[in-house]
This record gives structure tokens, sequence and C-alpha cells, in this order.
């Protein structure tokens, strides 16, 4: 059966826990809560409940939202739930589009969704494969014109993109100095699909933030699982336990990242903002432990190595 609590309702439950800490964002002088909202959280929700979950979130130390035109309804309903509170938070944005016409007319759609007149950080999305991805958005009447132009006026603070792919991610830091980079840092990806040691390291080589995606996955969904049906969000096996969380968090968050963006799923969002404030640093014998629990999980990215 398909979960049915409300997002509201999922972050109550942990209200009046430990506020979040923070951490800077690279060279850029802001600080930014370890676990982020996800957008995602806010797709076909109601108004009233991703009003409500988002205030909580707010009240227990929530300072970063991250969000993305290809995310459903989410920018409508996010804009209304942030508009009272925007100088309050830190409103990431992100486009697909790798030509500047579709990106401008999408830019400035989110603005208006989103009920913003600027964005804190703009991404270049899903960066995937160097020629189809990176080079079209470089080129000339690529993305990248725009949003050079569109920083230049004050409508972008920072820049960033989101990869799937180390060769992606380390194509576009070799083509500009971008603040951050939002990528898969997950144990499962790490140890067993020796996947992101290389971008992990680029990043901090150039001082760009590192910001996380997928702490909370496992692996690739078993065939035929029931429980995919209990994560309706989530393309990948999430990590449920709670011991093992712990871990996965702790994996993640010691590595040189600034935060975490939640699951999309809101039970697992709820997870994290339990497990972050009270997280130790990650033990060797912890790594050891998680190093060995992935030799038998399938990364949902890998490299060639595997």
């Amino acid at each position: 059966m398909v979960e049915t609590s409300i997002l509201a309702a999922a972050l109550e439950a942990v209200e009046g826990s430990p506020l979040l800490p923070k951490r800077p964002l690279g060279k850029t002088g802001i600080e930014l809560s370890v676990i982020g909202f996800s957008g995602l959280l806010a797709r076909g929700r109601t108004h009233e409940e991703v009003d409500q979950a988002v205030g909580i979130s707010l009240d227990m130390g929530v300072n970063f939202f991250d969000t993305a035109a290809s995310y459903g309804n989410a920018e409508e309903k996010l804009g209304p739930a942030l508009e009272p509170y925007r100088k309050k938070c830190f409103l990431a944005c992100k486009t697909t589009e790798r030509g500047r016409e579709g990106a401008e007319r999408e830019f400035h759609q989110s603005l208006q969704r989103l009920r913003t007149d600027f964005f804190d950080l703009y991404q270049l999305h899903a960066l995937t494969e160097v020629e189809k991805d990176v080079e079209a958005a470089f080129a000339k009447g690529g993305v990248m014109e725009f949003a050079l132009e569109a920083r230049k006026a004050g409508q972008i603070r920072h820049l960033g993109f989101s990869a799937h792919s180390e060769e992606a991610a380390l194509a576009a830091l070799e083509r500009y100095e971008f603040d951050s980079v939002l990528f898969p840092i997950n144990f499962t990806c790490y140890f067993k699909g020796h996947f992101g040691h290389r971008v992990i390291a680029k990043a901090q080589e150039q001082g760009a933030a590192l910001l996380a995606l997928k702490a909370l996955a496992r692996q690739r969904w078993p065939e035929n699982d029931p429980q995919r049906q209990k994560y309706p969000k989530c393309w990948y096996q999430p990590v449920t336990d709670v011991e093992e969380a712990r871990r996965a968090l702790k994996f993640t968050l010691g590595q040189p990242v600034t935060a975490a963006v939640s699951p999309g799923e809101e039970s697992l969002f709820r997870l994290a903002l339990e497990l972050a404030p009270g997280l130790e640093p990650i033990t060797p014998e912890e790594q050891e432990g998680l190093a060995r629990l992935a030799e038998d999980l399938r990364p949902i990215f890998h490299t060639d190595q595997e």
C-alpha cells in the first residue's frame, strides 16, 4: 500500500528536534543547513501542505531549498510557500535546457512561479554526456551565455551544475569556475561503483562547494521488490533502516560536503532531519562496515572500474 501520510504531518513528527547545523558553501561566505529541502517533496501536494511543511522546515533550521523546472508542479507549490520567507532562505533552481533561447524562457518562467526576482543558485541540471550536455551548454548560443548575463545582471547570485557522470562533471569543472557541484555522493556508489572520487577531488581543487545527491540511496531496485510501491518518488531502493541510514548519512556528510539534498519522499526527509543534528564523525570501523555492505549491493551509478 502506498504511504498516504502528508508531508506536513511527517515533519511535525520531528518538530522540536535540535536545529540543523550549517556549513560554508565553498568560497561564497554563505552557510547552508546540512540537509536541503528538495522541490520533489512539494510535487503533487496541496498548497496548504507545502505551506506548513516549509514553515516547519525553517523552524527546524532548514535554509536551503532546491528545485527545478522539471519537477512537475513543484515550482507552483513552493513559490507561494516560500514567498513570506524569501529573505531567510537560499533558493536554488535548475534547468535542463542546453540552448540559450530555451533556458532564458524557462528561467523567467521559474522566477515567476517561484515568486522571486533572483535565484541564490542557478544550476545546469543533469549533465550526463560531455558532447550532448557540457559542450552544448558552453557552445555559442548555449545556456551559459544567458546564465553569465543573468549573473552579471544580479538575477543569478551563484552558478552551479548537477551531474550524474564523472566525465560530465569533470568536463564542466574544466570549462568554468562554478560555485557548486550537485553530485551523487553515496556509500554504495563510492565503494562498490568507484564513483565520485575524482569529482570530489576536482571540486576541492577548484574551491567549488559540493552538494550531495542520493545520500540515502541504497542500490538499484531489486526486481519485483514489493517495497517499491511504498516509495513512488524514488527510482532507487532507499536506505530505510535507521542505523544504516545513520551510517550512510555520516558517510556523505563526512566527505567535504556542504549539504545533502533530501530524497523526494517525505519519510526519508524526516529521517534525515532526525539524524543530522546529532551525527558524530564517521569512524574507520563504520567506513569499513559500509564498504563491506556495499560489496553485496548494486550501485545506482558506477565507473568502468566496477
